[in-house]
Formats: C-alpha cells, sequence, structure tokens
C-alpha cells in the first residue's frame, strides 16, 4: 500500500532506509513528482519499471544533489554543460550526455547516453542531500497516464504498491522539464519544457538550438516513432522521457478544438467536459468546464491537476482547448498534443 508522509526528519529517514533497501520513493520535484529509486542499484531501477510498467528501453532522468556530481555521470563532458548548469541549475532543464562507462543500461534504456539534472525544489534537495547518491525519477504515474502534481495523485496512481510518498505540496512548474542533447554537433531540444530555446539562447548563443517542431492537437507534427524524439523529427536522437506520440493522456478520450467550437461541443454531447482557458461559454454550459489561467506558467501549473480533476467524473470526451502560438506555449501544446493523440 502506498503511504502519505509530511516531508519531516522522520519521513527522510525513513525514505532515505527505503532507498538503500532499494524500495520505491516519491517525492516531489519542481515539475512533477518523481518515482525514486537508488539510480546505482539496477534492482532498484527494475523496480521503477515493474511499477510503472514503464518499456525497457524508455530511459530514466537520474536527478543529482549537486552539479558538482555530473562528472560521476557524464564522460566526456562537454565545456557547454557547465556553462548550462551554472544557468539553470537546479531548475527544470535536463542534459543528454555521453554516459560514463559504469553507467547501468537500464539506466539509459540501454544507449550510450545518459539524461540528468538537478531538481529545484527542497524536498528533493533534501532527499537527495540526505541520501547521498543519485536517484532516477521518472513521473510518478502509470506510464503514458496524466503526470502527478499532487501527493494525492500519486497515492491514487499506487494505491496498492510499496511506495512512500513524501508530501511537498503542488509542484510549482506543474510539467515536465526542458530535454537539450548535448551529444551531437549542435545542441538539441528533445522535449519542450519551462526552459525555452529563448532561455538557451542566452548561454549558447549561435549554438543555441530552435524551438521544436510544434506539436498539433492531432499529434505531434513530423514528430519522431514511438520512443524516439529529436528536433525536427530527427530520428538519430537519443530515445528520452516523454517522446511517445500518445503520453500524459487520461483514461477518457481526449481531443482539441478551437475556443470558438468549445461551447458546441459541449451542447452537442451531455457526457462531455471541457479544459478551457479563453473560450466563452453560457452558464448552464460553465459547470462542465475547468478553466485555467491565460499565461503560460500559470496554465502549465494547473494542467495535469486539472485534466485528473476533469478525467476522475469519467466523461464521454474531454475536450482541451487549442493552446496558443508562440514558444511560450510550445511546452503546453507538446503536452496537449501527446494527451489528445
Amino acid at each position: 500500500m502506498s503511504t502519505v508522509r509530511p516531508a519531516d526528519d522522520a519521513a527522510y529517514a525513513e525514505a532515505v532506509a527505503r532507498l538503500a533497501a532499494d524500495r520505491l520513493v516519491a517525492f516531489p520535484t519542481e515539475t512533477v513528482y518523481g518515482l525514486g529509486a537508488a539510480a546505482a542499484s539496477d534492482a532498484a531501477v527494475a523496480r521503477v519499471f515493474a511499477a510503472k510498467g514503464r518499456p525497457a528501453d524508455h530511459p530514466l532522468i537520474v536527478h543529482l544533489a549537486t552539479a558538482d556530481a555530473l562528472g560521476d555521470w557524464a564522460d566526456p563532458l562537454p565545456a557547454v554543460a557547465r556553462a548550462l548548469t551554472d544557468a539553470f541549475w537546479p531548475g527544470p532543464l535536463t542534459l543528454v550526455l555521453p554516459a560514463a562507462a559504469h553507467v547501468s543500461r537500464r539506466v539509459t534504456g540501454g544507449q550510450a547516453t545518459v539524461a540528468v539534472r538537478q531538481p529545484d525544489h527542497p524536498v528533493a534537495a533534501a532527499l537527495l542531500t540526505r541520501f547521498g547518491g543519485a536517484l532516477v525519477a521518472p513521473s510518478a504515474n502509470r506510464f503514458g497516464h496524466v503526470s502527478p502534481t499532487r501527493a494525492a495523485h500519486v497515492a491514487a496512481e499506487f494505491a496498492d504498491d510499496d511506495v512512500l510518498v513524501l508530501d511537498g505540496g503542488p509542484c510549482r512548474v506543474g510539467v515536465e522539464s526542458t530535454i537539450l542533447d548535448l551529444t551531437a554537433d549542435a545542441p538539441r531540444i528533445l522535449r519542450p519544457g519551462a526552459v525555452t530555446a529563448a532561455d538557451l539562447a542566452g548561454v549558447l548563443g549561435p549554438r543555441a538550438p530552435h524551438a521544436t517542431s510544434d506539436a498539433t492537437p492531432d499529434g505531434p507534427s513530423d514528430g519522431p516513432p514511438p520512443g524516439r524524439a529529436g528536433a525536427a523529427g530527427d530520428a538519430d536522437a537519443p530515445r528520452v522521457p516523454g517522446a511517445l506520440p500518445s503520453h500524459y493522456a487520461p483514461r477518457a478520450r481526449a481531443a482539441s478544438l478551437p475556443p470558438d467550437a468549445v461551447a458546441a461541443a459541449l451542447e452537442a454531447d451531455p457526457g462531455a467536459v471541457a479544459l478551457v482557458r479563453a473560450a466563452v461559454l453560457p452558464p448552464h454550459l460553465a459547470a462542465r468546464a475547468e478553466r485555467l489561467p491565460e499565461d503560460p506558467a500559470g496554465y502549465a501549473h494547473r494542467f495535469y491537476d486539472a485534466v485528473r480533476r476533469l478525467d476522475a467524473g469519467r466523461p464521454s470526451v474531454l475536450w482541451i482547448e487549442t493552446p496558443p502560438a508562440g514558444e511560450a506555449w510550445a511546452a503546453i501544446r507538446d503536452r496537449v498534443a501527446r494527451a489528445t493523440a
């Protein structure tokens, strides 16, 4: 049975003991809650894959307590990696780097690359420091389902599993980290997130990646085949988390539509619900919709929580209003596209 504990000294001690025994501990990061296990233990990593129902070739992100530990996992380490960690760590940026020789291929999904980041959340930082080692921590949900941004989401996903959940409140960012590949000739964004291409340009200058090819509401345009990801659908890019065409998805059928079509869609189907941002709805339909903030950061913060809440009512269809264009909305467009694929 999963157990939720407030993140206090007693809970940290229990969590560290569990991790040392190759058991699972879910904890909050600034992006989403992660299902944590000792990254250096193949037995612990195998438990993560089993609990999530995750394909063995889908790599995990290694979470570090400090940027100084980066060299323990990546070799050789590109000089630009240090500039990026100085600018964005701790924070929602994952770097894909050449894996050091000792890194288990269970962690990397059989690849010669490893994904690493330093999370920016006090509970994650305290747990990593007290454990004294790196943790793998994919989103704490069943594979392909909506990511969790609250402890209660994790407890519901793993109600019958042996998982300790450290409750650190709702996640601040609310969508998964940006993934940047540093193993090619030029840096490539493999998954958009809160750190944008414009943000990266401030560090990388002329080598900065362009924004990834936009995902449309009908699915990622020119997207990679299942399990692959890359800027502009580059099939040579490393496999990374969250790259399947259908991912972050509710149980109900989900589809997207423009703001001016939401009201008619709800009128046509009494069992439908909607997630809206700008749509104008009459009072008798507003009760079947959840409205999110109009700014991208506010929207991202509440997105997964709202999807889970609407999905819990078992609607006939969950309509999601098409997000706006523009780089600031790239991560949201990507998640909506995959949720509705």
